[in-house]
């Protein structure tokens, strides 16, 4: 059977193509009766069940062991090796514990489960109505094959992809899978491809997608494809394929690593050199060697990294951002571009009259969405007689009804029971004074709805709402300011032109029309309408997201829209956000190349009509551009592009399981808003990052200085393994780590984002950190010199040990100030700070005076002069670098004054005519 099935004439996407009767033959079964049992079983074995791939699942101890898959961390393995063979335990020891725990804290926080297929899983129908045997049966869903006839009715999610066979009124919700705002009316009609090429997924109107919701009619359809098959099989393995770029965080902490472990070789390189010209033994030279890759390493780099990251990640939570994934957070700081999906992201996926013609006039209806009737018919003095006789077919001629929480029915029919509800009309309570006595459903051949209802005397009112143009063809009459009048042609055009107008404007048009006949009338033969009133519909911009947009142009970070509706009505969404640049559909985007693309893209504001892949390529456009690329959504449709992003941002509210599992970011909140709060997060956050990295570096680069000049100086070393690891985790750590929550920057919203090649050290900044290092090491080294003339040895080496120490306390105030003043009343904003530099002060006088300290570290205790000179010494890196700021801002004053009187001449010239 398997055979037939595959060598059928409907084999392959094109299945829309073909009629039902071609479509069964093909798959080789008889919709009336159904699939054996027999059958069923056989292209279960070919076929496989109707569920989706597992993924491939990596061991927990890979995880674990790619922790150390680092250049810095690779450089501390090697020291250790070496300390141990040469049989320095402690330093190995140390160096062991301090990896191992940097290890675990990796793994903790940087596993993320890869959930985003078993939320699909989750998504899947557990149970399908089919025909098998000739006798309608439930069977589990994952049973289904091609072939099966599968019985469906409103409310049904679809069980898998479909060839509709039987189509009564049908309308299925697609916007988790093409976007499309509204629901899709279906017919069993082949619909055949266009001279411009295959037709998109959001327009197989004679097809049902899996996991899609019937909202209205009936159906029975023959499956055409299950499990990893179908269109939602094709996102799911996109998924499972599609890699996660790097973050620009990530990009560059790896290629600090490779220069730190450069800059570590050649320091290593230089020391043994010298020590060997000088006839020192090589069990000496490998303890320094130790000491040295030690120094060149910032061993507390990657724990304060992960937690500046995750203090963010617990900020953004209390402000309705869930991050998965630390790096997120600093990638979102960065993005360049949002591509937000436009239904339930930019909008509040809440149909919404905005705009009702009723008697010659035009009326602004106001209010918004399906949880409350606040809002108002306006536009000048409206009757209260000709609002009813507008309003009262869209409330009678309508299955909606509005529940707490939002609405039972079609979201359109929802919008017209808001509708009836602001012009002071109860709709259910109406239905149940005026019943139904016959209706003719909404047809998609048609394009209208009608029902009739008993009058008191005996009469029949009979009530229509479709499409104007087809009510048009079926009215004598329009309701004016005078009455009723015929239909002439001049109220004809002028119907047609509101029409137009609302249309053009992103409008759904709707008419209503009305008659009353005598008796009970035959419901397949419509009397002579009466025009009453026009509609229009939208899918209102949500109110917090023009707020947003205008931040967004503020902080230089583009926006494009990407949905699956028509253009007109993303367009129309796009001019009430400002959001700018030319609009281009998914057909469009199918005719071009991927470097066309790329070309455009830039100039591109709004795309529509998309599918799922047409989103992948955008992110890959953008992202080939140079762009740092966010993504929103909250259908399944995203979620490929969700994970293809820099950065995926999923709504928690209306936003489907496998976008949340997708994204790095869930927005508690729906509000795109959040996501502008985000980027002002992410950027303080950067800022931060810088701080502590020029803080820590300047350490190291003090420390092989340190080590460098006192072996060239012929002293001994100033500082060993353990307490350089001792420096950079403990003593360096807590200042770091309030450097960390440093306030935000006034201006962080107001400057363009920064450029995605931009390193953490541009040239100024390694300018302070190696004059910081280099005053670090002549300090130490100094005074190490001059107190070996003093005192012992061991308090020489414990002054110097000291004094690098508290050179860190005033190194942290000059990495705070990345630039600008030093000293100030800013200064005194990070009160976290200030409370680090006392602790640090505090431990390190602990590791001096205390005797198993003391035991640890090779120390001994010195007295209140000693200290106070150590004091001073390390104030020498704030003075210096005080004196450095004051000469650059006398020059810049300099500057500054030459060039006023030669502006102020330029500016007289310009005014002066020739």
């Amino acid at each position: 059977m398997a055979a037939e099935v595959s060598s059928g004439p409907v084999a392959g996407a094109d299945v829309h193509q073909f009629a039902p009767a071609q479509v069964a033959a093909g798959l080789g079964v008889d919709p009336a009766t159904g699939l054996s049992t027999r059958e069923a079983d056989e292209r279960t074995a070919a076929f496989g069940p109707n569920q989706l791939a597992e993924p491939e699942r990596r061991p927990e101890w890979l995880k674990f062991l790619d922790q150390f898959r680092n250049w810095l961390i690779g450089i501390l393995l090697i020291a250790a090796v070496v300390a141990g063979a040469i049989g320095d335990i402690k330093d190995a020891l140390v160096i062991t514990v301090v990896l191992q725990i940097n290890a675990v804290l990796g793994y903790l926080q940087e596993r993320r489960a890869e959930r985003s297929l078993e939320a699909l899983r989750r998504m899947l129908v557990p149970t399908a109505r089919v025909r098998r045997d000739g006798a309608e049966r439930v069977v589990e869903a994952h049973t289904l094959v091609p072939g099966d006839v599968v019985l469906l009715e409103a409310g049904d999610r679809v069980p898998a992809d479909g060839r509709l066979t039987v189509a009564e009124s049908v309308e299925v919700a697609e916007a988790a899978l093409t976007g499309e705002s509204q629901p899709v009316a279906k017919s069993t009609t082949a619909v055949e491809a266009t001279a411009t090429g295959p037709v998109p997924l959001a327009e197989r109107s004679s097809m049902l997608f899996m996991n899609t919701a019937v909202t209205r009619g009936r159906a029975e359809m023959i499956v055409t494809a299950t499990g990893m098959r179908t269109e939602l099989g094709a996102i799911a393995e996109a998924l499972r394929t599609g890699a996660e770029p790097a973050s620009p965080l990530q990009i560059q902490l790896d290629s600090l690593g490779r220069r730190l472990a450069l800059i570590s070789g050649i320091a290593v390189v230089a020391y043994a050199l010298v020590s060997l010209l000088r006839g020192e033994g090589l069990a000496d030279i490998a303890l320094r060697a130790v000491a040295l890759a030690v120094a060149a390493i910032p061993e507390g780099l990657p724990a304060v990294l992960a937690l500046t990251l995750a203090l963010g990640v617990h900020r953004m939570a209390r402000r309705g951002a869930i991050v998965k994934r630390l790096a997120s957070v600093e990638s979102l700081g960065s993005a360049t571009v949002v591509c937000s999906d436009k239904t339930g992201t930019l909008t509040l996926n809440e149909m919404t009259v905005r705009a009702l013609w009723t008697a010659g006039r035009l009326y602004e209806v106001t209010g918004e969405g399906y949880y409350g009737t606040q809002g108002a018919v306006r536009g000048g003095e409206a009757r209260a007689d000709q609002l009813l006789s507008a309003v009262l077919p869209f409330a009678l001629c309508n299955d909606a009804h509005l529940t707490g929480d939002g609405f039972v029915g079609d979201p359109t029919e929802a919008a017209l029971v808001v509708l009836a509800a602001k012009a002071g009309i109860d709709a259910d309570g109406l239905r149940a004074e005026l019943s139904r006595t016959a209706e003719l459903p909404f047809d998609a051949a048609t394009k209208y709805m009608a029902t009739f209802h008993a009058e008191p005397d005996g009469r029949t009112r009979v009530h229509v709402k479709g499409a104007v143009d087809v009510l048009l063809g079926l009215c004598t009459g329009v309701l004016t300011d005078e009455g009723v009048r015929d239909l002439d042609d001049a109220r004809r055009g002028e119907i047609e032109a509101v029409t137009a107008r609302l249309g053009g404007s992103g409008l759904r048009v709707l008419g209503a029309a009305t008659a009353l006949v005598d008796g009970t009338p035959d419901p397949s033969a419509l009397p002579g309408l009466t025009l009453v009133s026009v509609a229009g519909i939208a899918d209102p911009p949500r109110p917090q997201a023009r707020d947003a947009m205008a931040l967004c142009r503020s902080a230089g970070v583009a926006v494009k829209m990407i949905t699956g509706d028509h253009a007109d009505t993303a367009t129309a969404i796009a001019r009430e956000l400002d959001i700018d640049g030319d609009v281009v559909t998914g057909a469009e985007l199918d005719r071009m190349t991927e470097d066309v693309l790329a070309a455009r893209i830039d100039d591109i504001g709004v795309f529509a009509r998309v599918a799922p892949e047409h989103k992948v390529l955008i992110v890959r456009a953008l992202s080939s551009r140079g762009h740092i690329v966010a993504m929103t959504g909250d259908g399944v449709n995203d979620a490929a592009a969700l994970r293809a992003a820099h950065i995926g941002v999923a709504m928690g509210r209306t936003g489907t399981d496998v976008a949340k599992e997708a994204a790095d970011v869930v927005l508690t909140d729906d509000d795109f808003s959040t996501i502008v709060r985000a980027v002002r997060e992410g950027r303080a956050i950067y800022d931060n990052i810088v701080k502590f990295v020029r803080f820590q570096l300047a350490t190291n680069v003090g420390a092989i200085l340190t080590l460098l000049g006192a072996s060239l100086a012929g002293l001994p070393a100033p500082l060993t393994a353990a307490q350089l690891l001792w420096v950079n985790i403990i003593m360096d750590g807590p200042p770091a780590m309030a450097l960390a929550v440093d306030p935000a920057r006034d201006d962080v919203m107001r400057r363009p984002p920064r450029a995605p090649a931009e390193r953490i050290l541009d040239a100024r900044r390694l300018l302070g950190i190696s004059r910081a290092g280099a005053v670090m090491a002549l300090g130490t080294v100094v005074l190490l010199a001059l107190a070996r003339e003093q005192v012992d040895t061991d308090t020489a080496l414990t002054m110097a040990f000291t004094t690098f120490v508290l050179f860190q306390l005033f190194n942290s105030l000059n990495a705070r100030a990345d630039d600008g003043p030093l000293l100030g009343r800013h200064q005194f904003r990070n009160r976290t700070l200030w409370l680090c530099l006392a602790g640090v002060l505090a431990v390190q006088i602990a590791a001096v005076h205390l005797p198993w300290a003391r035991t640890v570290f090779g120390t001994v205790p010195l007295d209140a002069g000693q200290w106070a000179l150590c004091l001073g010494t390390a104030s020498t890196v704030l003075l210096v670098e005080l004196g450095v700021r004051g000469v650059r801002w006398l020059a810049q004053t300099v500057r500054s004054a030459q060039n006023r009187p030669q502006t102020a001449l330029q500016h007289l010239r310009r005014r002066t005519p020739r």
